[in-house]
């Protein structure tokens, strides 16, 4: 069996600040190799968002051990953390954030000039219509935001975090927003990056979406725990 892309062993988060400080996670284990789509659900508050923050490097655990790729990176600096999320990670969420007065070309190629410096003009170009294409919005490359539908924005977004190659996907309830069909589009086209080997995290309220997923965990009182298929 291949090594894990992501291996979270005991992962505590505290709440603090608070005349009470809150227990976020309570030793939550993960477990995410290549190509596996993996969805996490649990009611509001349960610490959702945070997994996902924790897991996409923009927030630290208090306790347990983080292993990228097999490097333990419980504890590293933020310039650390800064290049590994635009190396190693693509980020979706139920909010767009696509720039208004770019077209969807430009807005992918945003993630690149950000993310990876300058590339040549034709490479930068190639792999910008490459991402669109995966999503299946070629097409679209050359509208702006207003001209396109919820679901064709998020697929920009989509695309946005496949063109830098990512080896894991965060999606943060990426449906939330949209209608059951077009959710549906947006899932098909998440869970094709699957088939080209990257990880896929959803984080999702969806019955339905979360079932496509190949396997899902609850989040209760700060811990994971795998549903076991009928």
């Amino acid at each position: 069996m291949t090594q894990p892309l992501i291996e979270l062993t005991g992962i505590t988060k505290v709440l603090k600040g608070q005349a009470q400080p809150r227990t976020i996670l309570a030793g939550a284990d993960l477990t995410v190799r290549a190509g596996e789509s993996v969805a996490i659900v649990g009611r509001s508050g349960s610490g959702k968002s945070t997994l996902l923050s924790l897991i996409g490097l923009f927030d630290r655990p208090d306790e347990g051990q983080y292993l990228l790729d097999g490097r333990d990176i419980s504890r590293i600096s933020e310039r650390q953390a800064a290049k590994l999320r635009s190396s190693h990670f693509g980020f979706v969420f139920q909010r767009f954030f696509l720039l208004k007065h770019l077209t969807a070309a430009q807005n992918v190629a945003m993630a690149l000039v950000n993310g990876q410096g300058w590339l040549p003009r034709r490479e930068r170009r190639a792999r910008v219509l490459e991402a669109l294409d995966q999503v299946g919005i070629a097409h679209l490359a050359k509208n702006r935001p207003a001209r396109m539908s919820g679901g064709e924005q998020q697929r920009v977004a989509i695309a946005r975090a496949l063109v830098r190659s990512p080896r894991v996907l965060l999606a943060d309830e990426p449906t939330g927003a949209l209608d059951t069909e077009t959710g549906t589009v947006v899932i098909d086209a998440l869970s094709a990056a699957t088939a080209r080997g990257c990880g896929l995290i959803l984080v999702t309220h969806d019955r339905d979406h979360a079932a496509r997923m190949g396997r899902i965990h609850d989040l209760v009182d700060g811990v994971l725990n795998e549903r076991v298929s009928a």
